[in-house]
């Protein structure tokens, strides 16, 4: 049986055709334009495949409450053509097959569970740090999905003493996207941080706040294992950085044995959002 699956981000769209097992067997990617013009593409693309269901994961804000009146639109994105437009309907429209509609996150942390960092673990917590900071969480192959869709990148944290930055959420100033995401160390320190030497101050930083989130993380949901992925993780010197200070703010009181092996890097080489896009498709 032949799967769609489609990686809704905001900057660009990845439109996939695989299977149960996680082979993909053909994938475009396009930039994320007005509503009309690509979901066209999708279409020119799909309609090459003779797809069985589509699995897609989104960019957000976007209801996923069944219960609700606008379940499965787009709400309030500060992409304006897309703000309120009803993204699971026009699909189903399209397409005339069943569409399994969820978080981009949440279909990353799938990826993950299915195929990847996670496939031996009952429980998976997914973290992305890049443009801005989203967690998707499964256990037992099910996304969580509550009265709307985590937004775990805008917990509120401590902020450092010898850090007076202002925060870069138009929200909430420092919560912890405001403080850690790649723009606010761009703005914090005047370049983007792939010009940062690896001993720069700015990955203590970094891992301070994203390791407070973690142990945030671990004390709600308790996941067996926790990936971390997104551009700002190109870093690779912020693992053990953030290992560190995840024990440390744990102060031995949880059980963290193996934080090598719990907190990791993904291993779908940039892909599991579109291999989980295809896994939701299978959850119905």
């Amino acid at each position: 049986m032949l799967i769609g699956g489609i990686e809704a981000g905001g900057t660009k769209f990845v439109c996939a055709v695989g299977d149960e097992s996680g082979n993909i067997f053909d994938k475009v990617t396009f930039p994320t334009e007005e509503p009309e013009k690509t979901l066209d593409a999708a279409k020119q693309f799909f309609n090459k495949h003779d797809i069985q269901a589509l699995g897609v994961g989104s960019f957000g804000p976007v209801d996923l409450n069944k219960k609700s009146k606008t379940f499965g639109r787009i709400l309030n994105t500060p992409k304006l053509k897309w703000k309120q437009f009803h993204l699971l309907e026009q699909l189903k429209q399209d397409y005339n097959i069943p569409v399994t509609l969820d978080t981009d996150v949440n279909a990353a942390a799938l990826g993950e569970y299915k195929y990847g960092a996670a496939k031996n673990a009952a429980s998976v917590l997914y973290i992305t740090i890049g443009t801005g900071i989203g967690a998707g969480f499964v256990k037992d192959g099910q996304t969580y999905i509550g009265k709307s869709h985590p937004e775990m990148g805008h917990i509120f944290i401590q902020q450092r003493k010898d850090d007076n930055f202002e925060g870069n959420c138009p929200y909430h100033g420092t919560c912890l996207e405001g403080l850690a995401s790649g723009p606010a160390i761009e703005k914090r320190f005047g370049k983007k941080g792939d010009l940062l030497g690896a001993d720069h101050i700015a990955w203590e930083i970094t891992a301070d706040y994203l390791a407070q989130a973690i142990i945030n993380y671990l004390l709600i949901l308790s996941p067996e294992k926790v990936i971390i992925g997104g551009g700002v993780m190109k870093q690779k010197q912020l693992y053990p950085l953030i290992r560190r200070k995840v024990l440390e703010f744990s102060n031995a009181y949880m059980e963290l044995e193996n934080l090598d092996e719990m907190i990791v890097a993904p291993k779908l080489n940039d892909e599991q959002g579109i291999k989980g896009a295809i896994a939701l498709a299978l959850l119905g």
